[in-house]
C-alpha cells in the first residue's frame, strides 16, 4: 500500500509516519464510469483521495439534481470530502468521469490524522464548493491579507528553497556580519538582515543584477515563497532599513553551515543569482501591483505599462489607454482551484485579465461552456451594459493571478476612449476604428491613428492619407515593413491591385494610381529577394507593370514610375536559381526559405542518418523524412539535446528547426519510450585542449579585422523581416529566421570561445597572456566599430568561470591598460589593415571556433585552475 501511495505525486510530500497511518486505516474503492459517489446535501461519513482516474464536481442551485452543473474536474492526487470535519452537508455532487480508484478514510480516523498532521493534509483539500466566497469587492480579502494567508500555507518550491539556502550560506561565508541579532525600539530581533544591506550585497555579486530595483525583485521572489520573511510579516521587500530573516534562521540555535556546505554554496552561487535574476522582474511586478494606486511611483507605473503592452486582451487599445490602465489596475490572486470568482446573476463590479492560470466559464443548465487562459479577459459585458453577470467564473487550477479594473475606473477610462474614437461601420460591424491624435497636423487638420479594422479598410485609409510630396515617409516605411503581421502578402496584393482604379483620366483616379504604385514600389524594395518565394507577389507585380505601362502612354504623370517598376520585375527573373544553404553562406548570400540543407539526425545508439530538407522545414517534416530514411513506422519524437544533457522535445509545427540548435546541440529522433536513453555525443563536450598555441602568434589586429569581416557578412544577410518573424513567432508566418539565428549564434560562440580558452589554459602565466590578448582583440574590435564581437568578448571575460579567477586578474599589469587606451584612440580606417602573409589562416580560424557550451563544465574547469581560497 505504501508503495502505491508514493507513486502519487501529491502523497510524496507527506512524512513517513503519516503515510504509515494512512496505510493502516484507509480503504480502497473502485468506481466504474458514471457512478455517483455522493450527492449535494448528503451527510458525509468519509474523506477521499483520487489515486487514478477523474471525477466531476457538480453543483445545483435547486433541490433537483438534474439541474446540477459541472464546475470542475478532480484528477489524480486531489482530495475531497473535508466537510466531515465540521459535520456539514456535502457541498457538491461527485460523479466518476471514468473508471477511478479512490482512497477512503472514515470520519473518526480522518479527524485524528487532521489533528496531528493538519499542515500536510491541508495542501490536498479541495475547497468547499457550495460554501465558497465569491470574488465580489465587498467580500474580497485585501491584497495584504490575501498574500499573508498564501505565504502562511505555502511550501517553498525546491529551487527557491535551495536558492535561499545558497544565498544565506554565501552571506555567512563572505559577509557574516550581515546576519546577526539587532535591536530596534528596545526590542531584539534574532539573526536578521537589513533590506538595504541585502540589496547592496546582491548588486556587488554579479553583473546580471542590473539595478537596485532588480535586486529588490529577486529578494521579493524569495519573500513570496516564504524563504525570506520580514520579522513583522510585512507584505513586500523594500530597499530600506527593515529587518528580514531567512527561513533557516526562524528556529533558535540553527547551526552554522559547515565548510563543505559553504564550498557547495560558493559553486552554486552564480547559477542561483542567474535564476533569481530571471524570476525577479515578475516578483517585482506583483509587489508593485499590490500597492494601492495612490502609492505607485512613476517608475512603478512604467513597469506596469511595459507589462500591459504584452497582454493579448489589451492589444486593440491604444498606448494612451494602457497608460491610464497602469495607474488603476489592481493585483488579485487566489490559491485554490474551484474558487468561484463571481456567480451568474451577480452585479458586475470589476473587469478581469488573467495574468497566470486559467478559469472555467460556467452557465447554469449548460455547464462549462469554455475555458479562458493567460492573456484572456472576462467581466467586461456586465460593466458595459450595466447588466447582471451572464456566467459564473470558477478557477480551473491552483494559484491563479488576475489584473482587476474596478467599475468606476473602467467606465471613466472607456468614456474618454469613446470620446476620441471614430468607428466606420458596415452592416452594423466596425470595419475601421480610428483614434484622434492629441497632435494636429501642420495644416491644422485632425490626425487619426488606426486602432483596428479589416485589412481592406486599413489599406484604403492608409492610401487616402498618404502624402506623395515626401520622399522618405516614415509611415509608408512602417506599413510596408509591418503589414505582414496583420495582412499577409497573399491578402495585400489583390487589395493593392484593387486600389489601382480602371477609371477615366480623372484627377482623383490619377492620384490613386500614383499612390498605389508608389506603395507597391516601396513594398517591393523592402521585400527584395523574399518576393521570389511567392508566385502571387510576382504575378501582382507583372499585372501592375502591364497596367502602368498602358496608362503611361496616355497619362504623362505616370511615366516617371515605369522604369523603377520595370527594374523590379526584371530583377525577380534575373536572380540565380535556388542553391543549397551551405553554398549561399560561402558566397555571402542570405539563406532562403526554399534552399536545401543536409541535416544529421542521431539515434539513441549515436548512429545518425542524413536527410535533405528545406530550410523552412517543420519538425513534422523532419520526423517524416527520418522515419522514411529509417524505414520505421514507430511514432518518433524530435529532440534537441544540449551538451549538458538537457532535452527539449521540438513541436511538430516548429519552423526551421536546424537553426534553433545550440552551438554544440544535436538533433535526435527516437520513440517516446526511449527518451531516457538519449545521451550526449562525445564530441558535444567540446575541445579538451585550448587553441592558444594556434592563435597566440596571430596579430590581435588581424584577428579582430577578420572577426569584423565575418560578422559583417552574417549581419548583411539578415533581412528586416526576420526580426519580425523572430518577435511574433515564425510559426505564424511559416518563415525561417536562419540568417538572424546564425548572427545571434555567432555572438554566443565568440563569448564561449573566450571562456573555453581561458578555462583550458592550465598555466597561470599563459592565462595572463591570454586575457591580455583578448583585451587587445576587444579593443581592436571597438576600433573597427564591431560592437558585436566587442561585447561578446567582454561578456565572455565577465562570465563567472572567468571573473572568479582572482589570481589571474591580479597579474594583469597597468601596461595592458595603456595599450588598450592607445588602440581606442586610433581612428577607424579598414584600408589601414593590410593583409599579412597568414591572412587565410587567420580567416579560417575565426570562422571555425571550437567551444564548450556547458556552463557547469566550464565552472568545474575554473575551480580546477584556481580552487576557492580559504
Amino acid at each position: 500500500i505504501l508503495t502505491r501511495l508514493r507513486e502519487v505525486k501529491a502523497f510524496q510530500r507527506f512524512p513517513s509516519p503519516l503515510l504509515l497511518q494512512i496505510c493502516a486505516c484507509a480503504f480502497y474503492e473502485c468506481l466504474e464510469k458514471g457512478i455517483t459517489l455522493f450527492r449535494q446535501g448528503d451527510i458525509g461519513t468519509s474523506w477521499y483521495a483520487v489515486l487514478s482516474g477523474s471525477l466531476d464536481v457538480k453543483v445545483s442551485e435547486t433541490a433537483n439534481h438534474q439541474d446540477a452543473v459541472t464546475i470542475c474536474t478532480l484528477g489524480i492526487g486531489t482530495a475531497f470530502g473535508e466537510s466531515i470535519l465540521d459535520n456539514t452537508p456535502r457541498h457538491a455532487t461527485i460523479v466518476s468521469r471514468e473508471t477511478s480508484e479512490l482512497l477512503r478514510i472514515e470520519q473518526r480516523e480522518f479527524k485524528s490524522l487532521w489533528e496531528k498532521y493538519r499542515q500536510s493534509l491541508a495542501g490536498l483539500l479541495a475547497p468547499p464548493y457550495g460554501a465558497m466566497e465569491s470574488g465580489s469587492n465587498h467580500d474580497r480579502l485585501t491584497d495584504k491579507d490575501n498574500m499573508n494567508s498564501d505565504s502562511a500555507n505555502k511550501i517553498p518550491s525546491e529551487k527557491l528553497q535551495r536558492g535561499g539556502k545558497v544565498l544565506r550560506n554565501a552571506i555567512l561565508s563572505r559577509a557574516p556580519h550581515m546576519i546577526r541579532d539587532r535591536k530596534y525600539h528596545l526590542k531584539t530581533y534574532r539573526q536578521c538582515c537589513v533590506g538595504t544591506e541585502l540589496v547592496d550585497w546582491l548588486v556587488l555579486q554579479s553583473a546580471c543584477v542590473l539595478t537596485r530595483s532588480h535586486a529588490v525583485g529577486m529578494w521579493q521572489a524569495l519573500l513570496e515563497e516564504g524563504v525570506l520573511n520580514h520579522v513583522d510579516q510585512e507584505l513586500g521587500f523594500q530597499d530600506k532599513y527593515l529587518f528580514y530573516r531567512f527561513l533557516d534562521d526562524e528556529e533558535e540555535d540553527t547551526p552554522l553551515p559547515s565548510e563543505e556546505e559553504k564550498r557547495e554554496s560558493e559553486e552554486e552561487l552564480p547559477e542561483t543569482i542567474l535564476f533569481l535574476a530571471q524570476t525577479g522582474p515578475d516578483a517585482l511586478l506583483r509587489m508593485i501591483l499590490r500597492k494601492s494606486p495612490g502609492q505607485r511611483t512613476g517608475d512603478d507605473l512604467e513597469i506596469i505599462y511595459d507589462e500591459l503592452l504584452h497582454i493579448k486582451a489589451l492589444a486593440h487599445l491604444s498606448n494612451t489607454v494602457k497608460r491610464e490602465l497602469a495607474s488603476v489596475v489592481i493585483f488579485e490572486s487566489h490559491a485554490k482551484a474551484g474558487t468561484v470568482l463571481f456567480n451568474q446573476g451577480e452585479e458586475g463590479t470589476s473587469w478581469y485579465i488573467i495574468q497566470k492560470g486559467s478559469v472555467n466559464v460556467v452557465i447554469y443548465g449548460k455547464g462549462v461552456v469554455c475555458t479562458l487562459h493567460e492573456g484572456d479577459d472576462f467581466g467586461k459585458l456586465a460593466l458595459v451594459t450595466d447588466s447582471p453577470r451572464a456566467a459564473s467564473i470558477v478557477l480551473r487550477e491552483d494559484n491563479c493571478h488576475f489584473l482587476r479594473v474596478d467599475k468606476e475606473d473602467f467606465n471613466r477610462i472607456l468614456r474618454d476612449v469613446e470620446a476620441n474614437t471614430v468607428r466606420l461601420k458596415e452592416h452594423e460591424q466596425a470595419v475601421l476604428v480610428l483614434e484622434k491624435s492629441p497632435r494636429t497636423t501642420t495644416l491644422g487638420s485632425i490626425k487619426y491613428t488606426v486602432i483596428s479594422g479589416t485589412p481592406e479598410k486599413i489599406l484604403e485609409h492608409f492610401l487616402e492619407t498618404m502624402r506623395m510630396d515626401i520622399h522618405h515617409n516614415p509611415a509608408v516605411d512602417d506599413f510596408v515593413l509591418m503589414h505582414c503581421v496583420f495582412m499577409p502578402n497573399s491578402q495585400l496584393c489583390p487589395l493593392l491591385m484593387a486600389q489601382y482604379p480602371f477609371l477615366p483620366e480623372l484627377e482623383y483616379a490619377l492620384n490613386n494610381k500614383r499612390r498605389a504604385t508608389i506603395l507597391a514600389l516601396r513594398w517591393a524594395n523592402t521585400h527584395t529577394y523574399l518576393l521570389q518565394e511567392e508566385p502571387a507577389a510576382i504575378s501582382f507585380l507583372e499585372e501592375l507593370y502591364g497596367s502602368l505601362s498602358n496608362d503611361s502612354r496616355m497619362l504623362r504623370a505616370l511615366k516617371d514610375l515605369v522604369p523603377d517598376l520595370e527594374k523590379i520585375v526584371k530583377l525577380q527573373y534575373d536572380s540565380p536559381m535556388l542553391i543549397n544553404g551551405e553554398e549561399r553562406l560561402q558566397k555571402k548570400q542570405p539563406i532562403r526559405n526554399q534552399d536545401d540543407i543536409l541535416l544529421k539526425v542521431y539515434c539513441t545508439d549515436h548512429t545518425y542518418t542524413t536527410i535533405r530538407i528545406t530550410v523552412s522545414a517543420t519538425g513534422r517534416e523532419v520526423i517524416a523524412a527520418v522515419a522514411d530514411k529509417l524505414s520505421t513506422t514507430d511514432e518518433l519524437l524530435l529532440i534537441h539535446l544540449s551538451s549538458a544533457g538537457e532535452k527539449q522535445i521540438l513541436k511538430p509545427n516548429d519552423v526551421s528547426v536546424f537553426s534553433t540548435l545550440s552551438i554544440n546541440g544535436r538533433l535526435f529522433a527516437c520513440p517516446r519510450d526511449q527518451l531516457n536513453s538519449v545521451t550526449p555525443l562525445p564530441d558535444q563536450e567540446g575541445p579538451s585542449a585550448g587553441s592558444m598555441s594556434t592563435f597566440e602568434l596571430m596579430s590581435s589586429k588581424d584577428l579582430a579585422y577578420q572577426m569584423t569581416m565575418f560578422d559583417w557578412e552574417l549581419f548583411s544577410c539578415v533581412h528586416e523581416h526576420e526580426l519580425l518573424y523572430h518577435t511574433f513567432g515564425r510559426q505564424s508566418f511559416r518563415r525561417t529566421t536562419a540568417n538572424l539565428d546564425l548572427f545571434l549564434r555567432r555572438f554566443n560562440q565568440v563569448q564561449l570561445w573566450v571562456v573555453t580558452e581561458v578555462c583550458l589554459c592550465g598555466q597561470l602565466s599563459k592565462r595572463v597572456q591570454l586575457l591580455k590578448k583578448f583585451i587587445k582583440i576587444a579593443a581592436h574590435c571597438r576600433e573597427f566599430k564591431n560592437l558585436n564581437s566587442f561585447f561578446a568578448i567582454i561578456m565572455g571575460m565577465s562570465n563567472p568561470a572567468v571573473s572568479r579567477l582572482s589570481q589571474t586578474w591580479e597579474r594583469i599589469i597597468a601596461n595592458t591598460i595603456r595599450q588598450v587606451r592607445h588602440c581606442r584612440s586610433q581612428p577607424f580606417n579598414p584600408d589601414i589593415c593590410q593583409p599579412n602573409k597568414n591572412q587565410a589562416e587567420v580567416r579560417g580560424y575565426v570562422r571555425k571556433l571550437c567551444v564548450i557550451d556547458n556552463q557547469r563544465a566550464l565552472t568545474q574547469l575554473s575551480y580546477r585552475l584556481e580552487p576557492r581560497r580559504t
